[in-house]
């Protein structure tokens, strides 16, 4: 065992157990407009972890003596209650094969979040165009990896909830999985935005075949292109790493612009540490000025390259902004429809998506119905001041516990932005295909009237995953110093 799960293993023993039993799902249905929810946060109190599992542990050590037997039925158990077949079917609300269009949308809004439905009813600048069509397939299942799963029943029962003096939370004696697999009250949106935060990534992404396309209210289109290379660093949930590559540091993201030429070489790079209430930091490299610029906090609501997305705005999810800097008040559970595994091939072509919303035309991937989470996350009272969003209501998967879907409003509680995240499925090396940042995605500012595509597929294929970034065009991703790591920024115009 490596001596960091290991340690985690060790700060585990002795965990009392509770008798918490596993809550069935809620099925409130949340037919309210986001103007009716509420978006002053409730007073928020501190808890740990729901120890979810810990029946289970008790009766497996009734039944065997051997530790290692009992470790392995709780395992066995824990992946029962999650779908045992990837991209099996479950049952459909919506049958199969059905065509959603602008004329009959309304007969199934209740599967729409309330930006797809705004985009539907035509209600802002932005609007599906009159020929668009939502083609439903099958509810499939996309269950995490065994290794995070595994890591998921090991950990998360030590996991706590630290208040902060200036009113936020962080988390303490997190080791890896999903820090809170069966998110209760209190704060139980608050633990659904870290389970966002930490759900499972590959340790490396890559792609040099990125790109924005920009529209405006006049409908010019500009374009550009870059590479992206995304580490974890921390918290590790690959077979073959250390769950800890470098002390201190969770992730990093870096952006590479290679056209236009008049941008080429301009560098995003954006650093998140450990432990988790840590400040993050963003670096620009400027070509002109030969060297990088850390950019201040308030950089977080600046275009990021230039675009509708602020840094705040993505990564492998449809937020980025740092879980202790937030509240999130859960607001219920909700069906909505999704497209989960686009095909990546035709992602990066334009033409297979309807203009001028670069909304993916029927070849590109099938919508599904799925299950999740509704949140209304904003930023906790001592952050608030200056900040671009007003709150940020997120529709998190309940099966890849990752937010698609958002609706951003301003500090007036006025509808911004709509936001689809670019998500699908990634070829990780060992694991299989897992979900994860890929595909396609649209950011659409309705009060300004232009928005932003993104494609992270291009070249005939979509992200690619740790040792298939190795050579990938001849370049090495997984060079960390290079390409995750801030002075790897010094390296770029020698």
């Amino acid at each position: 065992m490596d001596p960091t799960r290991a340690l985690g293993a060790s700060k585990r023993k002795g965990t009392a157990e509770s008798n918490c039993a596993i809550d069935g799902e809620m099925s409130l249905q949340i037919t309210r407009k986001a103007s009716e929810r509420g978006f002053d946060s409730e007073p928020i109190g501190s808890t740990g972890n729901s120890l979810w599992f810990s029946n289970t542990q008790k009766i497996a050590k009734q039944w065997v003596r051997s530790p290692a037997i009992a470790a392995s039925i709780l395992l066995i158990w824990l992946m029962s209650l999650l779908p045992v077949a990837a991209a099996a079917e479950s049952p459909n609300p919506v049958p199969p094969g059905t065509v959603i269009t602008r004329t009959n949308w309304q007969q199934y809004k209740q599967y729409m979040t309330d930006g797809m439905q705004a985009l539907f009813a035509g209600t802002s600048f932005w609007k599906f165009p009159p020929d668009f069509q939502v083609v439903v397939g099958p509810t499939h299942h996309y269950p995490r990896p065994p290794l995070f799963l595994k890591e998921t029943a090991q950990y998360a029962s030590q996991v706590k909830i630290v208040d902060l003096p200036d009113g936020r939370h962080t988390i303490r004696d997190y080791v890896a999985g999903l820090p809170f697999p069966d998110p209760k009250e209190p704060l139980k949106g608050w633990k659904l935005l870290v389970d966002d935060w930490y759900t499972y990534a590959p340790h490396i992404l890559c792609n040099d075949a990125c790109g924005f396309t920009f529209v405006d209210r006049f409908g010019n289109i500009s374009r550009d292109q870059w590479w992206f290379v995304q580490r974890i660093q921390s918290h590790i949930a690959d077979p073959g790493y250390s769950t800890v590559e470098t002390p201190g540091t969770f992730m990093t993201a870096n952006f590479y612009i290679v056209s236009p030429e008049e941008a080429k070489y301009t560098t995003l790079l954006d650093v998140y540490y450990e432990p988790m209430e840590r400040t993050e930091n963003s670096f620009l490299f400027i070509p002109a000025l030969r060297r990088s610029l850390r950019l201040s906090v308030g950089a977080r609501c600046s275009p990021a390259l230039g675009s509708d997305f602020t840094i705040d705005d993505t990564r492998y999810g449809a937020f980025n902004g740092n879980p202790s800097r937030f509240d999130a008040t859960f607001v219920g559970d909700r069906s909505v429809l999704e497209m989960p595994d686009p095909d990546n091939h035709l992602s990066g072509d334009d033409t297979h998506f309807y203009q001028p919303l670069f909304f993916p035309k029927p070849e590109v991937g099938k919508w599904e119905v799925r299950d999740s989470w509704v949140i209304n996350a904003k930023r906790v009272p001592s952050e608030r001041a200056g900040y671009c969003y007003g709150s940020r209501v997120l529709y998190v998967d309940k099966e890849a516990y990752s937010a698609i879907w958002a609706e951003l409003y301003d500090s007036q509680g006025k509808l911004w932005k709509i936001d689809y995240d670019p998500q699908g499925q990634v070829n990780v090396p060992g694991v299989g295909r897992e979900w994860s940042n890929t595909g396609w995605g649209v950011m659409m500012d309705v009060q300004n009237a232009h928005l932003t595509r993104v494609h992270l597929s291009g070249a005939g294929r979509g992200r690619q995953a740790n040792s298939n970034c190795r050579n990938l065009d001849g370049h090495d991703f997984t060079n960390l110093d290079r390409w995750s790591s801030v002075r790897g920024l010094a390296e770029i115009v020698r």
